[in-house]
This record gives structure tokens, sequence and C-alpha cells, in this order.
């Protein structure tokens, strides 16, 4: 057991610094890699016959075991950052007991003995004796109870974390397997069919398949966190390198019209990897896992603050219009703000929040006034979710999903159409969610909520038409126009019922009016509202 000095000087950041270094040894794996390759195909030029080829094999042999060693880093550095966060929880609980004890007439000692404080004790009237009376040793016994569970929770972090080591450096010690007698499923497979699958291979064919195939793993529901974590972990610095390959081929190249574009498509894509990268490796906070990535077109990209297989409350962010991979930083921000809020609200309930933005997003106003974008991004969601269930660690979490703009569409219609893994579902500034009504959603009612700022566009936005209609009108009644024109928003959005309406049925939370993207400014009372709603299912 864990005692109470020991968690109370205990240093999250110090564990978070020591996983830091082991992912770092993947650059030196690399180094060591080229080294080898290189020192096998200069011999191959110049030695041959049976001891060449011996040795040829060998240097390849030693590659490819330098190869497989990269998930093992990333996996430390998992474990070590995982036991950081549980650490820094439980000083949280620690000190948030503490602070009760000093506000409740309470002492707490240096190896965390509890007891009524002689300075501030009240007697118990009915007693003859200086006795505490029944308020004071309610608080003494709930600040104990608050200790121990703090406490708990550490040495169960401890224990786990070591069980983990011990198991990597038992996988190790006995070598590295071959690939597994059967290869992954195919995209899109039952979630569930995939965890069993997954759970039926040894540890050690699991980390052969993210070494090797980090493609297929990467981007599979029902394949866990972690793992998948690695597999895009890796899958990142190969894209990278191979996008940087195929911009100097460009230009080296003869330069044709489309050249130049295709170049400003790979710097802003790059751009973008970069933004993902440096949220990788950042060792404050809650710790990024990176669960899909394809650079291809605008990009698409699924990043997750906090593990989602370890926290009470997952909530999942579909972004609208314009969003891909060269622009990641920003909703990469807005998800982070909302991690940030919910820690802040309750630092003692691990929330993660993840942006989903693994569907190709409109451009244009064109591409946004349809719903094909949405109506193809169903399944994908659909299977995520899903993934999420199946691969959760402990009791299930409270999952929410929060679509923004052309991203409630999106949610809507994979609710409508699919069935959606969720246990509530938020729309941001929504211009329809393809259904008239909450209970079309297939969720309760009181599951279902809803804000658009008083003076969001999108709400007068019915149909391009009835805007330009309303800027018209605006413009030509002096004085009023602007009032007249925009004073009531339009009943029935683009596409359906305004869910923040009331006669959509579900539940609505104020904001402040900062337009159509203010909702996660500091202050606004709908970036409240959000985390209160992951966190216990209530608005206020």
């Amino acid at each position: 057991m864990i005692g109470y000095a020991q968690l109370w000087s205990a240093d999250p950041a110090a564990w978070r610094t020591a996983g830091s270094a082991w992912r770092g040894l993947l650059g030196l794996a690399d180094r060591r890699t080229a080294e080898l390759t290189g020192t096998a195909a200069t011999l191959r030029a110049d030695w041959s016959g049976p001891a060449g080829r011996a040795a040829d094999g060998r240097l390849h042999g030693l590659a490819a075991e330098v190869t497989a060693s990269r998930p093992v880093f990333i996996e430390v550095e998992q474990i070590l950052s995982g036991y950081a966060t549980q650490l820094a929880r439980a000083k949280a609980m620690l000190d948030a007991t503490v602070g009760m004890a000093a506000a409740g007439g309470v002492r707490v000692d240096r190896r965390g003995v509890v007891s009524a404080d002689p300075d501030v004790i009240r007697p118990d009237p009915l007693s003859t004796g200086n006795q505490p009376d029944p308020r004071t040793a309610a608080a003494v016994a709930d600040v104990a109870d608050g200790i121990r569970a703090a406490l708990e929770l550490a040495t169960i972090a401890d224990l786990e974390a070591a069980r983990q080591l011990a198991d990597l450096a038992a996988d190790a010690g006995g070598g590295w397997a071959g690939p597994p007698p059967t290869g992954p499923p195919p995209p899109g497979t039952d979630p569930a069919l995939v965890g069993r699958w997954w759970a039926g291979l040894t540890r050690a064919q699991r980390r052969w398949l993210v070494g090797h195939e980090p493609h297929r793993i990467g981007r599979l529901d029902g394949v866990p966190v972690r793992d998948r974590d690695q597999a895009n972990r890796l899958l990142l610095d190969r894209q990278r390198t191979a996008l940087l390959v195929q911009r100097g081929a460009l230009l080296t190249g003869r330069i044709t019209p489309t050249v130049p574009a295709e170049v400003a498509r790979i710097d802003r894509t790059l751009a973008g990897l970069d933004v993902i990268r440096d949220r990788l490796s950042v060792d404050t906070g809650p710790r990024a896992y990176l669960l899909g990535l394809d650079p291809a077109g605008d990009g698409r990209a699924i990043v997750a603050i906090g593990d989602p297989d370890r926290a009470e409350n997952v909530l999942t962010y579909v972004p609208g219009m314009t969003s891909d991979l060269p622009t990641v930083g920003g909703e990469l921000g807005r998800a982070e703000t909302m991690a940030a809020r919910a820690a802040a609200l309750d630092p003692t309930e691990r929330t993660s929040v993840v942006l989903w933005l693994d569907y190709d997003a409109p451009d244009f106003l064109d591409e946004a006034a349809a719903t094909g974008r949405a109506r193809d991004a169903g399944p994908a969601l659909h299977g995520f979710q899903e993934g999420l269930r199946a691969t959760h660690e402990g009791p299930p979490a409270r999952q929410t999903v929060l679509g923004h703009s052309y991203g409630s569409l999106v949610v809507g219609s994979t609710a409508r159409d699919h069935g959606l893994a969720a246990d509530q579902v938020v729309f941001l500034g929504s211009p329809g969610v393809g259904v008239d009504r909450a209970a079309d959603l297939d969720l309760p009612a009181g599951r279902v909520w809803a804000s658009a700022a008083d003076n969001d566009v999108i709400r007068y936005a019915a149909a391009p038409d009835e805007l330009v209609r309303r800027l018209v009108l605006s413009t030509a009644l002096p004085g009023v126009g602007p009032l007249v024109a925009f004073g009531r928003p339009a009943d029935d959005l683009r596409f359906g019922a305004d869910p923040s309406g009331p006669a959509f049925g579900g539940q609505v939370f104020p904001g402040r009016s900062d337009g159509h993207t203010g909702y996660w400014d500091a202050g606004n009372p709908a970036l409240d509202a959000v985390a209160r709603i992951t966190l216990d299912g209530r608005a206020g």
C-alpha cells in the first residue's frame, strides 16, 4: 500500500519525463536500422558466396529485430504516462480531501492520521466529556475515507504499471514472434468480432502486427486504443517521410501546371502532420492518442485527449465545414479546451475528448448545402463509436457525441440511419440534424442537447436564397432593417427542424452570443454546459 507521505511527495511529471525518454528511443532505432541496412547493401556489392549471403541475412535479421522493438518504446511510454495520469488523479483526490479537512475542523498529520482539530473542536452538547459533536465525527470519517480512496487508487495504479512492465520485459526476453496465423479482419468488420480476434493473439503477435502492418491496425475499430495509438504513431513517421519524398520528386521533375498546386497541398498536409506530431510529444497535461490518420486528399485524423479505453467519460467531437488535416490545429484546440474544462470541473473523473475528423467535410457552401458528405460519414462514425464500446476497460463509460455545424448533421444522420453507441448527443450551431424530432434519433429526449447563439448566422439560413433574402431586407429598410431581417431565426433549418427550438423536443442550454464558432470561448456558458453534460448528463 502506498503511504500518505509517498503520495503527497510523488511527482507525476517525473514519470511523464521518463516515458518521454523511452519514446525518444524511436529515433535511435531508426538510425540503427538505417546503418544496418546500409552496411548490408555495401557488403552485398563486394561480398558474394555463402559467407556473404550469411552476413547479409544476419544484418537484415538484426535490422528486423530493431524495427520490431519500436512499438515497445511507445508501449513503455504509454504505461509510464498512464501511471502518471492515475498518480495525478490520486494526488488531486488527496488535495481535495485535505482541503475539505481544513474547512471542516479536521486535522491530518504527516502520516495521514486523521483526528478532530482541538483548536476548532465543537463539543457534543449531549456528552458529559469533551467529545466532538456528531458533525465533527462525521467529517473525520469522511476525510479518512477520502485519504484511503486516494491511496488505494495510487496503489492500484502502481501495481498495474509494475505488472505491465514485467510482462513487457518477459516478452522481450523470449524474443519477438512472427506474424499471427490469421491476418487482420477487413475494415468495417463488427468491432466486437475484431476485439475477439485481437484478444486471441499473443502479446508478441500483436506487437508484430503493430510494427509491420500499422496501416491495417491503426484504423481498425475494435483494436484497443493503446495498440491503435502505437500503430498510428509509427505510420505518422512513414507518411511524413513519403510526403517529403513525393514533394522532392515534384520539384526536381518536369514542372507542369499542376505541380505548384500539388506541392502546396503537400505543404499544407505536412503542416497538419507536424501539428499532430507536436501534440503527441507534449509531456504535460493529458496524453494524446492517435487513433486514425490518412493524409490523402484533404486528410483525416482521429486524436484523443486522454485514453478513451480507461476514462469514465468519453466525448467524441465531430467538427463541421472546412475541417481537414491542414486545419487540424484549431479543431484539436477545441478538443483540448473541452477536456481541460471537464478536468477543471471534476479533476477526480477521467474524461477523454476525441476529435473525430474521419470524414470528408465540405469545403464550399454548395457542398455544405447537400447531405452527401454526412451520409457517407455514417458507417465510419457508427463503427468508431461501437469500437469505443467494445474496447473500453471496466464499467461502460458515459459516451457523448457532439456535432458542430455540419458535424451535427453527420451525428444526426448516423444516429438515424445506423444507430449511434452514445448515451447522449449535443448539437452546437446546427443547420439541422436530418430529423425533425429528438425521438427520431433513437435516444431519450432528455439525452438530446442543443444550443445556438442568438447571432449564429446558421440559424437564419434555411436555404442559401433565404440568407440572401434576409441580407437584402436588412439593407433595404433604413435603421430597422437588420432587426426585421434577423430578429427571428428560421423555424426549419436547411436539414430539418432547429434542434435548439421548442418543437424539436430536446434539451436546450444557453450560450453567449459569440457567433458560429464562439461556443468554446472562455467564459461562454455553452462551454461549461458541454463539460457538465459530458461529466454527469446535466447542463447545470
